[in-house]
């Protein structure tokens, strides 16, 4: 399953919302990538190793289940989320890009390939409507949780 979307996270024209910077959509995408747990519910642990300026290893643990991932950081625009092939498996990608058209219009982009083929897709198409779904909620609710620590001033430093 290939499957994009975009989410708006300034509208200009909407004085209700606190606008957000690059910058601190870039720290809450990081942080995202860091320290998970803060953005997913039911992850039960996460170790970071191989660490560099440029990505991370990660082992994630939802209870038995172990997924080992990398995280590579292309500041201050993308951060790629790619898992390996490991026992049930197959080999994914989660692409976020911070998207600014223009002044204080400011977008995320989110792209998922589950490295399934076509035939697979057709197969499971019910069950991709859902994670499709489910994939939008988690990613409303990663702008949520950056949105609030934005308003906590988390992010209030520059980026260096």
């Amino acid at each position: 399953m290939k499957f994009e979307h975009l989410i708006e996270i300034n509208d200009p024209l909407n004085p209700l919302v606190d606008l957000l910077s690059t910058d601190q959509v870039w720290c809450g995408l990081v942080l995202r990538a860091e320290a998970p747990m803060l953005f997913v519910p039911h992850l039960d642990e996460c170790r970071l190793y191989d660490r560099t300026e440029t990505e991370v290893a990660r082992a994630l643990r939802y209870g038995e289940l172990t997924i080992v991932d990398r995280v590579v950081f292309t500041v201050p625009t993308k951060i790629t989320y790619l898992i390996a092939a490991q026992k049930d498996i197959a080999q994914s990608s989660l692409v976020m890009t911070i998207e600014e058209p223009e002044p204080d219009a400011l977008f995320l982009r989110f792209q998922y390939d589950d490295g399934n083929d076509e035939a697979t897709d057709a197969a499971n198409a019910m069950y991709n409507d859902f994670r499709r779904s489910a994939y939008v909620e988690s990613d409303i609710d990663t702008i949520r949780i950056i949105r609030e620590l934005a308003q906590q001033g988390r992010f209030n430093a520059p980026l260096a």
